[in-house]
């Protein structure tokens, strides 16, 4: 995954300071996503990695908020159903986990994530919730389970 995080954030230009490319979880996502208040999923097929998404507590929030994290997919998933698929695997695990709302970040020019979380019933916010530290971020939404 942490390939696949750096390709998508550099191919869209978040590579800098304030974004998550930057997060130590990158490089050792299992250990950043204990149960039983996290999870990660990811996409594989013929024994690769292809995408990947999780959710886990929203640092700086309260204990009934989780955090959308770390969902990114390599080009040849995107536009086929999985973003939405993948969503709904996250969303579903964290009402098993007892979140209420889920919350997101995400980019401007990242157009098409945005698409799929307003059909998902996110809403598009003002300001950024807790403390994921992404001061990269520019768009942020938030879910009611």
């Amino acid at each position: 995954m942490a390939a696949i995080i750096r390709e998508v954030m550099t191919s869209f230009g978040a590579y800098g300071p304030g974004y998550s490319i930057n997060d130590p979880e990158v490089d050792a996502m299992s250990a950043h996503y204990p149960e039983p208040r996290a999870a990660f999923f990811v996409i594989e097929h013929g024994g690769c990695v292809l995408g990947g998404g999780g959710i886990g507590p929203l640092a700086g929030s309260s204990p009934d908020t989780c955090e959308l994290r770390k969902m990114y997919f390599l080009p040849e998933l995107r536009g086929r159903g999985f973003g939405e698929k993948l969503l709904q695997r996250c969303l579903e695990a964290a009402r098993k986990r007892g979140y209420r709302r889920c919350y997101l970040e995400t980019l401007t020019h990242m157009e098409a994530a945005q698409r799929l979380y307003a059909k998902a019933g996110f809403t598009r916010l003002s300001g950024a919730l807790g403390a994921t530290g992404h001061s990269g971020c520019n768009r942020f939404y938030l879910l009611e389970l």
